[in-house]
């Protein structure tokens, strides 16, 4: 039986895309807001273009990482050909989120759009936009900052 103070959040993608960094900032924010968290990841065949999944559980008590089948409150998914792929682990009433939520062409650069998927996804969350900021600082280097935080507000708009 699930906990209804526990939420769950899947990544997916392709190998490359960001998924794995994408659930490490989620997985490191709600840990910084002082929630019990449990992350697990699956790996496709190959690391770039193989089927890549990230869970994020989070809450007052999280008993295991991994999502229960048909349970994600929110789907984020990076690239499209994944959607139903992994459609079916969303709960009836949860979440998708996919680039097409996201206006790409003003991406400072193809490979954020994983910090504009976690922009959109911040929206969904009463968690103070600083934390994230925080977050990505901590996962990136000095030089993808600003290229970063435009693209978090992309998300985020």
């Amino acid at each position: 039986m699930l906990s209804p103070s526990t939420t769950n959040v899947r990544f997916a993608g392709i190998g490359g895309t960001g998924v794995i960094k994408a659930s490490d900032i989620l997985a490191d924010v709600v840990f910084r807001l002082g929630h019990e968290t449990k992350k697990a990841e699956v790996h496709g065949m190959s690391q770039r273009g193989g089927s890549v999944q990230s869970d994020v559980r989070f809450g007052t008590e999280v008993h295991s990482p991994m999502i229960p089948d048909g349970t994600c409150d929110f789907l984020v998914v990076m690239d499209l050909t994944q959607i139903e792929v992994v459609r079916a682990g969303l709960r009836a009433a949860g979440t998708l989120i996919t680039p097409a939520d996201i206006d790409t062409v003003k991406l400072p650069s193809a490979k954020s759009l994983n910090v504009a998927m976690l922009g959109r996804l911040s929206r969904h969350f009463d968690f103070p936009v600083d934390v994230w900021l925080a977050s990505l600082r901590a996962h990136f280097a000095e030089k993808l900052h600003a290229a970063n935080d435009q693209a978090f507000a992309l998300g985020r708009g």
